[in-house]
């Protein structure tokens, strides 16, 4: 069995490099600087294997600041970036349904 570290990356199309922030669970996206972000407009797109493993082994080492870090596909329409699939958007917007009661509330 391959590890998940060493499985080759298939890239069909654009692509960023997404986790979740470990200090609150924000989805956030990796830029061209190597920093996290949570706007997806910042986010450095990618469209090769070679190019998503340069940002992701690197964020994947980033293991006190995001986990749970992976390649999502993403649509490139009008420059902007929009997720490229429903999971994308889900992460992104948030609970597809209203929550009966208010956190922090």
């Amino acid at each position: 069995m391959t590890s998940p570290l060493q499985q080759k990356i298939k890239i069909t199309g654009p692509s960023v490099i997404t986790a979740n922030r470990l200090g609150d669970g924000a989805v956030v996206y990796r830029t061209a600087k190597h920093e996290w972000t949570t706007e997806i407009a910042n986010a450095a797109v990618v469209s090769n294997a070679t190019a998503a493993t340069e940002l992701l082994t690197p964020a994947k080492a980033d293991g006190n600041n995001a986990v749970d870090v992976y390649v999502a596909p993403v649509k490139l329409e009008n420059d902007n970036i929009l997720p490229g699939n429903l999971r994308e958007l889900i992460r992104m917007r948030g609970p597809t349904f209203e929550l009966p009661y208010s956190f922090g509330a």
